[in-house]
């Protein structure tokens, strides 16, 4: 009320003040129009009693005009009234005439003048018929009522102004009071980034919409202008991504979810080693963990994993140099069947990849899925030494769990990274339970995807099958009063690479694999790395070598390919069977074109550690990387970050997340056999200098959009989020207190 009261005491007295400074203004206009009114009055009144006027001066008749004249005079704002001849003599007049009006029309017609009983005005006017002029009739008006007309008038302006202040200080209160709820309400949706969308009908925020479209445009300028800084500026590195966390994030705590552990040991005989896993996620998330120093929640898989780990089930990693820890969570194995084999892998890898691999559902190994994600959500809570931690949650395995995080941790800012394809509603519909895994990963705050339009299909699945609020143009979700942000961030590797530190030079690395596989010292090596999985077109690989050698058979004998295949999912049944099929085709083609001790494929189906791998990389001629669908695939990065002589070719899938930044690269259709066939044979004959000059512009790209810049966009688009949440809590203080 006082509040009120300060906005209504001073609009009152300014418009009061305004009314009362219009008042002169108003005042002389309305002296005008009385004058001119009086003027058509005195031409009226003439020619009224010009027909009945003639008669009587030519009788002349004063007894006729005394009686004609006084009925006129009766008139209140009329005077007095006279005539003058057409000798200007004054013939006939009432009793008020003043003495000093003669008949002179030059010089009082229409003129006012001062007399102690008043203003006067005078005017003259010609009575005429068609025979002659005789004379004219004096028209004298008290004006008298003209300036009672206009006190009355400044009274009703001063007491008009003064009412509409007070009423519009009134209605712009009440309206302010009912629209506080609702400008607190659009703040809120303009810090969450969401559109006000509802009809007006239903919204009375219609008159905050241009305050909401400004609002935000600047909250976008400013993201925009801090995310070039950000992304320009920041070279970015494990130092920096430090500095996201301590300057951005104030320190918050990281936790990371995933399935695939980033060391694993097993015994051997008598000892306990341990394994660095072939795996994409692994690769990409353990140095921002290095980085953060935080804790990676996984599955512990190892056989000796349970005999290195504390009562909590910690260890700390790396092994030489420990700066983060692993939590272990212990499967069953019938959750390890049902949850990861069975709809993880036989169900949702398949349903993802568009490799003509039926996707197989069942209700109890869905089961399994959802006791694992509440089993990994339990984790979570335990794990997290606050309210309010940062959660990277990885992959397909875990589609359930941000929501379940967010039930058991409302503060928590989850962002999930979903690391394989996202099929389109068609695909997707295939699922039984879609819309629970749609439900899910809208618990995220972010969910992350590599491509766009891996974000729009979700975008366009979650619009065909959950009732949702969905915003294209910022690419947010709004589901159960809860804000999705869905967007791209393409995954890289970490650069420089640290299992580059302990390797031998490019020739030593050259001569190495050449005399582990008995292969001549000049003869050209292709490479291939994978797991041994349906979906990265190892059989395709084969099929376009076994072309070459076919069309351009002057490379017997001096190309062969090295297919390194991390066995995977081995008691799955497709898995089994492409495994057969992969041998089967690589002895095939051996046989067909082996000679003396030459072979075509060499296949090695069997666990290679890192450095093992980028030997590899640095030693053979070509990398070729023929996913049939893949969500980035790091193969292709890593190839290119080994080659620091800046030679060696990669040819990659145009199926891969990868060949939309390598454009650099060979990229060809891997199920084009014959297209592929001729890629190899380009690349083998491609010249040295062709090779520095793709391999330099894609090191460049590697070098500057690294691991650390992924997980910093992530981070920092994290921190606004946490920003914002802030804001919002302050404008419900706001609210509250109105």
């Amino acid at each position: 009320m006082r509040l009120s009261l300060r906005f209504i005491i001073p609009l009152v007295i300014i418009l009061s003040l305004i009314g009362y400074a219009v008042v002169p203004l108003v005042d002389t206009l309305t002296y005008k129009w009385f004058i001119r009114d009086i003027e058509i009055r005195s031409k009226l009144i003439t020619s009224t009693i010009q027909d009945s006027l003639i008669p009587l001066i030519r009788e002349s008749s004063i007894a006729k005009f005394n009686r004609l004249f006084n009925r006129i005079i009766k008139d209140e704002r009329l005077y007095a009234i006279a005539f003058c001849n057409s000798a200007n003599r004054l013939t006939y007049k009432t009793s008020l005439l003043p003495s000093n009006i003669i008949c002179s029309p030059q010089e009082y017609h229409n003129k006012i003048i001062n007399l102690p009983q008043g203003d006067l005005h005078v005017s003259f006017t010609s009575i005429t018929d068609e025979e002659k002029n005789y004379g004219q009739i004096i028209l004298i008006h008290d004006l008298s009522f003209v300036k009672r007309r206009s006190a009355d008038t400044k009274l009703y302006i001063f007491y008009f102004f003064t009412g509409l202040g007070l009423i519009i200080s009134l209605i712009t209160v009440f309206i302010a009071q009912l629209s506080l709820r609702g400008w607190i309400k659009g703040l809120h949706a303009i810090i969450r980034g969401e559109l006000l969308t509802l009809p007006k009908a239903k919204n009375n925020q219609g008159e905050l919409n241009p305050l909401v479209k400004d609002l935000r445009l600047l909250i976008q300028e400013l993201e925009t202008d801090r995310k070039v800084r950000d992304e320009n500026q920041i070279e970015w590195s494990p130092r920096t991504l430090k500095d996201v966390l301590n300057k951005e994030l104030l320190g918050d705590e990281v936790l990371i979810v995933s399935n695939r552990e980033p060391y694993i040991h097993v015994k051997k005989q008598d000892k306990i080693e341990i394994q660095f896993p072939a795996s994409g996620v692994v690769t990409a998330l353990e140095p921002i963990m290095r980085a953060c120093s935080g804790t990676w929640i996984a599955h512990g898989s190892g056989s000796a994993d349970k005999e290195v780990v504390d009562k909590n089930d910690h260890i700390r990693v790396p092994p030489d140099n420990p700066s983060y820890q692993i939590r272990r969570v212990w499967l069953t194995k019938e959750e390890e069947a049902g949850y990861y084999y069975g709809f993880a892998n036989e169900g949702l890898w398949a349903l993802c990849h568009i490799a003509h691999v039926r996707p197989t559902f069942r209700s109890q190994d869905w089961m399994q899925y959802v006791a694992v994600n509440k089993k990994f959500a339990k984790a979570v809570v335990e794990e997290a030494r606050t309210a309010d931690p940062i959660v990277l949650v990885q992959d397909y395995h875990f589609a359930l769990l941000p929501k379940m995080i967010k039930e058991l941790l409302p503060k928590a800012t989850v962002i999930t990274f979903w690391h394989i394809p996202f099929p389109n509603p068609e695909i997707f519909s295939v699922c039984p339970w879609r819309e629970e895994l749609l439900e899910g990963l809208l618990g995220s705050s972010i969910l992350g995807f590599h491509t766009r339009f891996h974000c729009n299909n979700f975008i366009e699945t979650v619009d065909r099958f959950i009732e949702s609020r969905i915003d294209k143009e910022n690419s947010t979700i709004s589901y159960g009063g809860k804000l999705t942000a869905v967007k791209h961030y393409p995954i890289s590797i970490e650069y420089p690479v640290k299992w580059l530190k302990s390797q031998n030079s490019i020739e030593e690395c050259r001569k190495k694999i050449r005399d582990m596989n008995n292969l001549s010292q000049d003869i050209f090596v292709g490479l291939g790395v994978d797991r041994l999985d349906y979906t990265k077109g190892i059989l395709e690989r084969f099929l376009a070598v076994e072309r070459l050698l076919e069309l351009e058979p002057e490379w017997i004998g001096k190309f062969s390919f090295i297919q390194i295949a991390a066995p995977s999912r081995t008691s799955i049944d497709q898995y089994q069977h492409f495994d057969s099929d992969v041998r089967s085709l690589a002895a095939k083609i051996n046989k067909r074109f082996s000679k003396d001790l030459y072979q075509p494929i060499y296949l090695k189906i069997e666990h290679h550690e890192p450095e093992q791998i980028y030997e590899y990389y640095r030693g053979t001629d070509l990398c070729f990387v023929s996913s049939l669908h893949d969500g980035m695939n790091l193969v292709s990065k890593e190839f290119i970050a080994s080659r620091d002589d800046e030679q060696g070719v990669l040819i990659l899938s145009q199926f891969t997340g990868a060949s939309r930044e390598l454009i650099e690269a060979i990229v060809v259709n891997p199920y084009n056999i014959d297209q592929c066939a001729a890629a190899l044979k380009l690349a083998l004959e491609m010249p040295s200098q062709e090779k520095r000059n793709r391999m330099k512009s894609m090191r460049s790209l590697i070098r500057e959009f690294n691991v650390y810049r992924w997980a910093g966009r992530m981070l920092l688009d994290a921190a606004n989020l946490r920003k914002r949440s802030k804001l919002l809590k302050k404008l419900s203080d706001v609210e509250t207190l109105s």
